[in-house]
Parts: C-alpha cells; sequence; structure tokens
C-alpha cells in the first residue's frame, strides 16, 4: 500500500476516533501519521515519500505566496488610476520535458494573475507566456525557471 494512502488513512481514523469534523484536526493526524511512517522507516524498502512530500508541500506553498502576490498585483493595477502595467511575452527554455511535466508547468503559469501561458515551440523546448508586469525580461524568465519549474520538477521527478 502506498503510504501517502496510509497516511490518509491514519488521518482519517484519527479524525473519526476524536468525533470531529475540522480539518484542523485531520491535518494534525495527518501530521501523526507522518511522524509514525517516518520513525518506522527502515520498514519501507525504497520509498520516496519522505523526500516527495516536503517538497511538494514547498511546491504548494510557493504556489499559493506568489498567487496572493500576484492578485494584488493585478488588484492593485485595476483599482489605481494609473496602469503599472508593462504586458510582452517572454519565451522560457524548458527543462521540463514529458507531457505531464509541461503541462503543469504551463497550466500553473496560467493559473497565476499576470501570466498566461501562450504556445509551445515546435520541439518542445521553449514556453511562451504572456507576462502582464514585464519590467525586466531576465528577470521573469528566472523567475519562473528557477521558481515554478524547477519545484515542479523536484516533485515530479525521482
Amino acid at each position: 500500500m502506498s503510504l501517502l494512502i496510509l497516511n490518509l488513512l491514519f488521518a482519517g481514523l484519527f479524525t473519526i476516533l476524536l468525533g470531529s469534523d475540522s480539518i484542523g484536526v485531520f491535518l494534525s493526524g495527518f501530521g501523526l501519521g507522518y511522524a509514525a511512517l517516518w520513525l518506522s522507516k527502515p520498514l519501507y524498502q525504497n520509498t520516496h515519500y519522505f523526500v516527495t512530500l516536503p517538497k511538494t508541500i514547498n511546491l504548494v506553498a510557493y504556489f499559493l505566496k506568489e498567487l496572493v502576490i500576484s492578485n494584488f498585483r493585478v488588484l492593485w493595477d485595476v483599482i489605481t488610476p494609473g496602469h503599472i502595467n508593462r504586458p510582452g511575452i517572454i519565451g522560457v527554455s524548458l527543462t521540463a520535458e514529458t507531457d505531464l511535466e509541461i503541462f503543469v508547468v504551463a497550466n500553473l503559469i496560467s493559473l497565476t494573475p499576470g501570466t498566461l501561458s501562450v504556445d509551445l515551440s515546435e520541439d518542445r523546448k521553449t514556453l511562451f507566456v504572456h507576462v502582464m508586469f514585464l519590467d525586466d525580461v531576465e528577470k521573469a524568465k528566472e523567475g519562473i525557471k528557477n521558481g515554478l519549474e524547477r519545484r515542479i520538477l523536484e516533485v515530479m521527478r525521482r
């Protein structure tokens, strides 16, 4: 059985035993389950669970931070009289190779307000992204490449 499923079952059982329907109790149970599984990790051969889960949490936290920042930038541009946006399209060279990796990178970029994945080059090495606030082209490329794409690949590759 996958350790993630086992951890989710532990968290669900913990929540049921405490008679709660709170997400906080479920997350506490998940944390306790993770700790119990970590303590017993010599029993599990060839598992990447204890490396992948923290990287996944890091990706989610990074994405949520970027989501909040970009929402405030777009909101500020909308509610102020003068526009501060400088739109442009940049080509970001991709390290992602598989269809799923490219799909996740492109869609998480598009989910962030102020950026939109526009096209993928024929050789699948460059993703063209529309950026609403393009102050510095290299900084924008580097932010996507070393921010979002790097974290996605850390989670998806073993």
